[in-house]
């Protein structure tokens, strides 16, 4: 059997809010509720399981690979919903995207503070591209 990433719980304040918001930006589906849990789920089958908890949050971080159509329509939506962005993790370029390995890339935060990325092509996938640790400003971006 070949191993395969199937699931991870993603803790939230509001199991709700987090998982609707990621689908909305995403434009996924939101599952039925099961238990405590509230799923979104990928094209390559991966869920993540939203549950709500009473306590304190860490950071944890959350990266998807879309194709560069479905890049436009994340980003159009994040700037019409007025979510800041970032071309990088540090924030040292806000209202950016990054264009590593010849790709594009955006950074943001959902509801529970977790940071989440899209990216057209994984890291790594063209070291020698010149676009590496290039930006581009978003029009419009918060």
């Amino acid at each position: 059997m070949s191993v395969q990433f199937n699931h991870t719980i993603v803790l939230s304040r509001d199991r709700e809010k987090s998982a609707h918001f990621l689908a909305e930006i995403l434009g996924l589906e939101v599952g039925e509720p099961a238990g405590m849990f509230l799923s979104v789920t990928t094209a390559n089958g991966v869920t993540l399981d939203f549950a709500s908890v009473d306590i304190d949050i860490p950071m944890q971080h959350y990266a998807f690979l879309v194709s560069e159509g479905e890049f436009d329509q994340v980003l159009a939506r994040l700037v019409a919903a007025e979510v800041p962005i970032q071309a990088d993790p540090q924030g040292r370029h806000p209202r950016r995207i990054n264009r590593n390995d010849g790709g594009r890339g955006v950074y943001f935060l959902d509801p529970a503070g977790h940071g989440l990325e899209v990216i057209t092509r994984p890291y790594g996938s063209d070291p020698s591209s010149p676009l590496n640790e290039v930006t581009e400003e978003v029009p419009g971006a918060r």
